[in-house]
């Protein structure tokens, strides 16, 4: 019998997915595992499977949106007839939501479409070529867009397949080999293709498309800022005993522990000690969290993702230091799971590396709290009643007033102090 594909919710904060490029096209053999298509959502570009074993009849959306929940395509055996299903489907879509007749809408204009696949022929070779080399979807989009022969370009992927950085890294190159003039007339390019615009006061400009991890980035942080009181603690921690802690460790641990290790680790231990800082605003009650997960900030091009390290009271500073590179990584790479950017406590944002002293970060929901670190920076300090030279680090915590006062949140902090300024504690 024929099923229907929907657009599943691939994240917890994902409401539209935008389909990058099908894998599979109608009249394909599949079998459970197949990948079907690429699938860009507001935190990485994913992998849609196909869950069962049957022949593609239908292709909703060939590309562009579809809301979570929305018709992508339909699977069953070879030529069943499928539209009773899809009606039905679709009947039980429009009645939903006003975004599922968007989607509706969509897929009547991907029918209309079609006969423009006969226009394809005219295109330059390169856009032909670019069909038979082996290369993601996404690649070969940008590569369609950009007027670029993927014959040219080596892949790094498995088994040289060309992926999206590829390309980029082609571009990026061919971009400091030839210099353009900022502003080219309107035919060169052909008026699909406008690098700059002008804005209402008469100056160029260049207008830059929402990605979809923008538009949720934008979303959760306005909801934040605006719905949670925040309010702001700031202190500061003598990094001195840390910084000759981790030179004794990085002598004998397995991976090089850096700072901010020491920072997630003394978090975590002081959470345990001060749940109402590990705790979430439901509306109409706190939850306090008995597991304790940090999220940890990691800038990205299109912005922000959090990867979790979960249990982190329970892992040493090695296991963290490890876990914290491996999310890192695939975050920059757009490969993380949904599983590993959830079920965070309380976040961290360091941007200590980059020379910032001191910042306020806006709370990430659904924590109450969230750590923002500065640098380590040699200032005067007095000790023992004598001047000397600090090694200070500035740690500035925001908080949802609904969940935490002032006090709570200052203990907190003297916590995190405390171990940062004694490591020998966090052994304890």
């Amino acid at each position: 019998m024929a099923e229907v594909i929907r657009m599943p919710r691939m994240s917890d904060t994902m409401e539209e997915g935008v389909i990058v490029g099908w894998l599979k096209k109608v009249g394909d053999n599949l079998e459970p595992g197949d990948v079907l298509a690429e699938v860009e959502t507001d935190k990485a570009t994913m992998e849609l499977e196909s869950f069962q074993e049957g022949v593609l009849l239908y292709i909703g959306v060939e590309e562009g949106p579809v809301p979570v929940n929305g018709i992508l395509a339909v699977i069953g055996e070879e030529g069943e007839d499928y539209k009773e299903a899809l009606a039905a489907a679709e009947g039980s879509e429009g009645a939903g939501s006003t975004e599922s007749k968007e989607a509706s809408e969509n897929k009547e204009t991907s029918k209309t479409a079609a006969p423009e696949v006969a226009v394809a022929a005219e295109q330059p070779a390169a856009a032909n070529n670019n069909s038979r080399v082996k290369a993601s979807p996404l690649a070969k989009k940008i590569a369609q867009d950009s007027g670029l022969d993927l014959a040219t370009i080596n892949g790094s992927g498995d088994n040289g397949r060309i992926v999206k950085k590829d390309v980029e890294a082609h571009l990026k190159q061919s971009a400091a080999q030839t210099s353009a003039p900022a502003v080219q007339p309107a035919a060169a390019k052909g008026p699909e293709v406008i690098p700059f615009t002008y804005g209402s006061n008469g100056q160029e400009a260049e207008d830059v498309p929402v990605s979809q991890m923008r538009k949720v980035i934008a979303r959760r942080l306005g909801e934040s800022k605006f719905s949670a009181p925040h309010f702001y603690l700031t202190i500061e921690v003598e990094m001195s005993k840390a910084m000759a802690t981790r030179k004794q460790l990085n002598e004998i641990a397995p991976t090089r522990i850096s700072y901010n290790d020491l920072v997630v680790k003394s978090c975590a231990v002081a959470l345990r000690q001060h749940p109402a800082i590990n705790s979430s605003w439901l509306g109409d009650k706190i939850r306090i969290n008995k597991e304790i997960n940090v999220g940890v900030a990691v800038a990205v091009p299109d912005g922000l993702l959090v990867p979790v390290i979960r249990h982190a009271d329970m892992k040493s500073l090695s296991q963290i230091n490890v876990e914290v590179k491996e999310l890192a990584g695939k975050a920059k790479e757009k490969r993380l799971q949904p599983d590993q950017m959830q079920g965070n406590t309380f976040t961290i944002s360091n941007l200590g590396m980059f020379g910032i002293d001191e910042f306020t970060a806006i709370i990430n929901p659904p924590d109450a709290c969230i750590m923002a670190v500065g640098s380590i920076a040699e200032k005067p300090i007095v000790k023992d009643g004598e001047l000397a030279v600090g090694n200070i680090m500035k740690l500035t915590l925001s908080c949802d007033h609904r969940v935490v006062d002032g006090a709570s949140g200052a203990r907190f902090l003297q916590t995190v102090k405390s171990m940062l300024e004694d490591p020998i504690r966090l052994l304890v």
